[in-house]
């Protein structure tokens, strides 16, 4: 049930951190990955630990914040041939109090993490509605849950995605195409270095995580080809925390 063999998967946000782990992921349940991010380049390490699979991959280069990026990306996907799986992982934050966030970033927080991934699961979610099948997955947040600190736009947005899950899976569930999302609990990566770094904050989270320690990006692997894989084809819907426990501390 969990072999992706002969599947396609894109992956945003592939070029480090759980983007990264979860294109290896995929790669290793047999899928080929075209990976995506605004800084990617040839010989990146998404395609050596793809192609240490067996598997293909292709790299693709698209800034998230830039709206014709986006759609531009979507056609020369589609242009190519069909997309089976898309995990949309991309995001950005921006920390800063709410009566002191800018414009500027609310406006890049939300196109990054909101409107991108609307875009580009609608165009691309078109072939696989007409035939039937399709595995789409967002990252979501603990902060699709809770309010969070000085992130007000990054709330709003990952709130927004697990509001997106349920309306799509609402659509198109019937139609053959699973739509759901990953939470990731508090994750050792460079979204997170922030509050790493905050001897005081960092504690305080540890304090609350059952797990006793922070997430890796590979704790996310196995829910990733869980919800790419016909394991999950009556699973809908869903925002899938891998949290440690924090939730339910």
């Amino acid at each position: 049930m969990f072999d992706l063999t002969g599947k396609v998967a894109l992956v945003t946000g592939a070029r480090r951190g759980i983007g990264l782990a979860m294109a290896e992921a995929l790669a290793g349940a047999g899928a080929d990955i075209i990976a995506v991010s605004a800084q990617i380049q040839p010989g990146s390490m998404v395609e050596k630990v793809v192609q240490a699979h067996g598997r293909s991959c292709r790299v693709l280069r698209c800034d998230l914040s830039k709206r014709d990026e986006t759609k531009r990306l979507a056609a020369k996907v589609l242009a190519s041939g069909e997309v089976d799986i898309l995990v949309n992982n991309a995001g950005t934050i921006k920390r800063s109090p709410a009566a002191e966030h800018p414009d500027d970033q609310w406006d890049h927080v939300l196109e990054v993490d909101l409107t991108a991934p609307f875009i580009l699961t609608r165009e691309l979610a078109r072939p696989m509605l007409e035939r039937g099948y399709g595995k789409i997955i967002f990252t979501a947040s603990l902060l699709s849950f809770q309010g969070g600190i000085d992130v007000p736009s990054y709330t709003a947005a990952k709130s927004g995605v697990a509001g997106l899950t349920k309306a799509l899976s609402n659509e198109w569930s019937a139609r053959g195409v699973n739509v759901n999302a990953i939470a990731p609990g508090y994750i050792a990566t460079d979204n997170t270095q922030a509050l790493q770094d905050d001897p005081d904050r960092s504690a305080a989270i540890l304090s609350r995580i059952p797990a006793g320690r922070w997430g890796r990006a590979d704790d996310l692997a196995g829910a990733t080809v869980f919800l790419a894989s016909s394991a999950s084809d009556y699973v809908d819907g869903i925002v899938l925390p891998v949290d440690g426990g924090w939730l339910g501390r």
